[in-house]
């Protein structure tokens, strides 16, 4: 039964509140897949309304005004030295200028959204080849064939995904994809080689702060095509600025609060197909049998590299 507490309003018991934990524990995973995987296909609907570089301008500045005051109403912790915003800084760049910035100008160029969310999928491969020489890990046999599986697979998705000839268009979107995943790979790598300790709602707000001051100039030298304002863009911008961004971000640090770091790993395997399945139904993109199949070969792969090691 309820309580009532000191201001006379009612409160769960504790048994009823570990109900409700448990039973977001249960569907956090499968709402944080959905909703991450299904940026890749929102993505593209919003380059069918806006240039790349200004549809993630618009996006950024939408998530600064959602983010700065919370930033205030919570208090959140700021890192304690100078050189921890340049942390986070740094990371912010790498993440929301290279990563986003080079992905978008691929989707752009035609890249389809299973395709790029394969090639973002190899960020762990490229963070575990790169990991000996930034922290002092080891790589083992086991680990070397999964990098040699990912990269296969991979492969097998690029040219399995198309039905006619790449044009250069196309080939230059693949180059910007995989210098996307670089970007990403690198994010990580910075951040374990430079851990800084502050509130999420603090770290988000600088990362994004950085996208936006960055993207929005080179939008406004380079980019002089016309924005759509029509529905589409609205429901592309709302769905990755709720979806994509804060409720993503919330299941995440959910899930990795309860101790669910091995299962929100193997998430990402699985967002690939996911993706491809949203470019299906948002963008009638279509993904063939090679492809599929290359998607399993490097899902397969990236789980070889990230699983733990047995102790």
């Amino acid at each position: 039964m309820s309580t009532q507490n000191q201001t006379g309003t009612q409160t769960p018991p504790p048994a009823e509140e570990h109900r409700h934990a448990d039973l977001i524990a249960r569907i956090a995973p499968v709402l944080f897949l959905v909703f991450w995987s299904s940026g890749f296909g929102f993505a593209k609907v919003g380059l069918q309304h806006a240039p790349p570089l200004t549809f993630l301008a618009l996006r950024y500045g939408i998530i600064v005004v959602v983010f700065l005051p919370l930033f205030f109403i919570l208090k959140a912790q700021a890192p304690a030295r100078a050189i921890g915003w340049l942390h986070i800084a740094v990371v912010g760049f790498l993440i929301q200028s290279v990563y986003f910035g080079l992905a978008y100008g691929g989707m752009n160029l035609g890249v389809s959204a299973g395709v790029t969310a394969v090639i973002a999928s190899m960020q762990p491969l490229l963070v575990a080849l790169a990991s000996p020489f930034v922290t002092g890990e080891r790589i083992n046999l086991v680990k070397w064939v999964g990098l040699i599986l990912g990269a296969v697979g991979a492969i097998i998705v690029i040219v399995g995904s198309q039905t006619e000839e790449m044009g250069a268009a196309l080939d230059i979107g693949l180059i910007l994809c995989v210098g996307s995943t670089v970007g990403m790979a690198a994010a990580t790598l910075y951040q374990k080689r430079f851990p800084v300790k502050a509130h999420p709602v603090t770290i988000n707000l600088i990362q994004y702060a950085v996208g936006l001051v960055t993207i929005a100039p080179m939008a406004l030298t380079f980019e002089s095509g016309p924005v759509d304002w029509s529905t589409g863009l609205f429901v592309a911008l709302g769905w990755l600025v709720v979806a994509n961004s804060l409720i993503s971000i919330s299941l995440l640090l959910f899930m990795l609060g309860r101790s669910e770091a091995s299962k929100v790993s193997a998430l990402f395997f699985l967002i690939p197909p996911v993706a491809a399945v949203f470019g299906w139904v948002l963008l009638g993109e279509q993904l063939t049998l090679v492809a599929i199949a290359g998607m399993a070969i490097a899902g397969f792969g990236v789980w070889l590299v990230s699983r733990p090691q047995a102790a």
